[in-house]
Parts: C-alpha cells; sequence; structure tokens
C-alpha cells in the first residue's frame, strides 16, 4: 500500500510531534487515533483564536468599538457555519456547547406530540433526547438496503414529524445514505436530523443538496476544541418552541408578570455567548474547505485501507460493522482481540508505545451489545494529522500485545481506569502532579 503523510502538512495541528513518556521508561511521539472523541487544534483556529482575544469584547448590544468588532464576528461565524454546511439562506445557525446540546434543543422544538423515529444504531447523543416525547427506536435491518426499506415502511405504518440519523456511525464509521433517507422522510411528510458530528468532518455537507432539514455538529470535532458546536436548520419550529434557556437576550420585552421573546437565533442563545468558540469553529469550517473534502477523502480512505487490511492479519482481532453492504469506513475503526479486556489494550498501547485510542462502549450501549461487544471495544480514528506511520505503529503494537499479551501489568486505579501498576509517568507540573490516568471518571464522553 502507498505511504501515506499527514495533511497537517498543508493544515498544520497544535500539538503534532507532541513526546510522551512511556512505561516503564523512554519517550516516544504521540500517535493520536483518538480524533473521533476530539480532534487536536489546528493552527490555524488557534491564530484566528488569538486575533480574536485582542478585539474581544461584549457581543450585540455594547456601543464600545470593540463589541461592535466582536459583535462583527460572531455573525459571520454563523454564516461561516452555514455556508460550509450547504445551508439554504434562510437557514438558522444557532449556536450550541456541542452536537449533544444541539439535538437536545432540537427535541424540544419538535412540534406537538409529534413522533419523531430514531434507529438502535444512534450514539447517545441522538437517541435520549428524543425519549422526552413520542419517540420510536426502530431496529436497523442487516443490511443498509433493508434499513432504508425498513425506515420507509415504518413512516408510511404512522405520521411521524422527525426522522433523526446518524450521518456517519462513531462506532463502526459506516453511513447511510442521508440524502436517499430524506428523500424517503420528506415523502412521508416527516422532516429529517442528521447527527453529523461525526459526518462533518470526514466529508462535505451540504444540506441544500442531500435534504437536510436539521444539522447538528461539534466543534471540538472539527479541530476547534473551544467550546462551540451549532444547530442548523429550518426556522419555523425553532421560532415557536420555547426558549432554550430563559434569559437575557432571548427576549424583546419584559414585564413583572409578561415576557415576549424573540425569533431565532436569539431566541435559543440567552446569555453572553462563546464568542470566541464560535469564531475557532468558523475559522475550521475555512481550513477545511480551502483543503478540499475530495482530499481530505482520498487520505483518509488510504489510511483506513491501510488499518483494516493491517488489523486482518492480526490473529484474534474483530472488526466491528453493521453492514456488510455499507461502504467502507471511513476514518474510524473499531475492533477487540480476543481474550483481552479492551481497556487493557487501550492502556498498553498508551503506556508501552505512545499511542492514544479510545476503548470502551462510545456512548453507544445499544449498538455494541449488538454487534456483539457488550465489554466493549478499541477505536482508532483518523483525523488530518494522521500518517501511514502512525497506522503503522498501532499495527506494530497490537501485533506484540496479540503475541506475548502486555509488557506491564495493570490494575484499576480509583477513577476505574485501567494504569501500569506501579506507573512512574507523571503529568507536566503545570497540568496536575497526580499519576497519569488518575482523574475524574469520563466514562462516555464520545
Amino acid at each position: 500500500m502507498p505511504r501515506v503523510g499527514p495533511i497537517s502538512a498543508l493544515l498544520p495541528t497544535v500539538g503534532a510531534g507532541q513526546l510522551v513518556p512511556l512505561a516503564p521508561s523512554g519517550a516516544a511521539r504521540y500517535v493520536n487515533l483518538d480524533t473521533a472523541a476530539s480532534a487536536p487544534a489546528l493552527v490555524s483556529v488557534r491564530a484566528a483564536v488569538d486575533e480574536a482575544l485582542a478585539w474581544y469584547s461584549s457581543v450585540h448590544r455594547g456601543a464600545g468599538y470593540l463589541s461592535q468588532v466582536s459583535t462583527g464576528a460572531y455573525e459571520d461565524a454563523r454564516n461561516g457555519v452555514r455556508q460550509f454546511v450547504g445551508g439554504r439562506p434562510d437557514d438558522v445557525v444557532v449556536f450550541t456547547r456541542n452536537t449533544t446540546d444541539s439535538l437536545n434543543l432540537l427535541a424540544d422544538a419538535v412540534p406537538g406530540t409529534g413522533r419523531v423515529l430514531v434507529l438502535d444504531i444512534e450514539h447517545h447523543a441522538n437517541l435520549l433526547p428524543w425519549r422526552r416525547g413520542a419517540a420510536v427506536t426502530l431496529t436497523a435491518a442487516t443490511s443498509v438496503a433493508g434499513t432504508l426499506r425498513r425506515i420507509a415502511e415504518e413512516l408510511r405504518r404512522q405520521p411521524y414529524a422527525l426522522l433523526a440519523v446518524t450521518g456517519l456511525s462513531n462506532v463502526s464509521g459506516e453511513a447511510l445514505p442521508v440524502a436517499e433517507l430524506a428523500n424517503i422522510a420528506h415523502r412521508h411528510g416527516a422532516r429529517v436530523a442528521v447527527d453529523g458530528a461525526q459526518l462533518v468532518p470526514h466529508g462535505g455537507v451540504s444540506m441544500a443538496a442531500q435534504g437536510i432539514d436539521y444539522l447538528a455538529l461539534s466543534g471540538h470535532k472539527l479541530y476547534a476544541p473551544f467550546g462551540a458546536g451549532a444547530l442548523i436548520g429550518t426556522r419555523d419550529w425553532l421560532d415557536e418552541a420555547p426558549p432554550y434557556l430563559a434569559g437575557g437576550g432571548a427576549v424583546r420585552r419584559v414585564g413583572l408578570d409578561s415576557v415576549e421573546w424573540t425569533v431565532s437565533p436569539a431566541r435559543h442563545e440567552a446569555g453572553t455567548p462563546n464568542t470566541v468558540g464560535a469564531v475557532a469553529l468558523a475559522a475550521a469550517c475555512r481550513a477545511l474547505a480551502k483543503l478540499g473534502f475530495d482530499r481530505l477523502a482520498d487520505h483518509e480512505r488510504t489510511l483506513t485501507a491501510r488499518l483494516t487490511a493491517g488489523l486482518a492479519t492480526i490473529s484474534g482481532i474483530r472488526v466491528a460493522r453493521i453492514w456488510p453492504d455499507s461502504p467502507e469506513p471511513r476514518g474510524i475503526v473499531t475492533f477487540a482481540l480476543a481474550g483481552l479486556d479492551p481497556a487493557v489494550v487501550a492502556a498498553a498501547l498508551s503506556a508501552e508505545h505512545g499511542i492514544g485510542v479510545r476503548d470502551g462502549r462510545f456512548c453507544a450501549h445499544p449498538l455494541l451489545e449488538r454487534l456483539g461487544f457488550p465489554a466493549g471495544a478499541v477505536r482508532a480514528s483518523i483525523g488530518v494529522h494522521t500518517s501511514s506511520d502512525d497506522i503503522d505503529r498501532l499495527l506494530h503494537g497490537l501485533r506484540a500485545i496479540a503475541a506475548n499479551g502486555p509488557a506491564l501489568a495493570y490494575r484499576l486505579d480509583e477513577s476505574g481506569s485501567v494504569v501500569p501498576v506501579d506507573d512512574p509517568r507523571r503529568l507536566p507540573p503545570h497540568l496536575g502532579s497526580a499519576l497519569l490516568g488518575v482523574s475524574v471518571p469520563a466514562p462516555c464522553l464520545t
């Protein structure tokens, strides 16, 4: 297979080349294969943040010059995000914290007692918010074609207000054809909401061309980890929905016993917004658009194929796939190594090889159960910073673990994380003095 360098040569990321300590001793260049959880910041995004901070002030109601500059930057960011995802001119862009935040907002906006149809393959962010209303969870078929038929049959059987689907599985990297799903839903009077957390970073999206009514995304998946996400979509539901937060900025007029709410997007952005996060998100969108998604797709396709082919040569590896007839995974491969706890495999890759992957059930518990990984799995995910050398490092580490087991003994620490016994690695002093791995438990971050 051809060797591939990181696209970060053209789109550099912060922290590239970072050295990390190994156990029991030594150091290695960090291999970040956990991009599906949070992608590193682009250098250009950090530069945009630095520039914005020099002009940072309150937005929307400040008379001062810096306030006017910040307001302009915030609204320009809104327009930039809309253009990046191919939104229609009248689509609303509401800045949120992340995809989960966006989908919770939308869940409160579905009118009346309208039913929402979701699949059992979803990330919890696109599974749990709808349960507050009249949600129906449909079991996906064992093929893409069968799943599309099953969705069409259910939409035909009874009326639905919304079909909520993942754009790209955070477990397997597989995708359903979004445009075809939108056509099916619209024929039966339903709208379509797409969880774009993984789809948007891996491939170009055009809401207008694909018929997407609502799209949710996260900046921290898009190389802009500065605390902003967005919900983009049709105005009417959002204008009629109760304000997501009650407070300043979301109102036209307030009396002691009355309130008149404004329209979207301000209706759902009460309080001081994350201006810097919005600027960072828009900067990442500009950088990825300039690179071109065809180039990014070729890069990820080559590396994903290299990883998949390499895993097939390691005895005891089983890769998670939802549908045999789906396109090849895009930038995400999840697997388990027979006889070894995924948490131990991930800990050994980190401590002994300097490789960061994700282990667990990836906030998709029903899907992992369904695919036969009840104890979880290991996920490797690719980004602009990933190279052939990174993939080969992972495969080398996995071959060593598969052949001989971890070189060190491992234990559960106080937080429930797996770490080496007598781990000599320590965090840099400015980040804290606790042993690496001793932290507040965070069992389901992605």
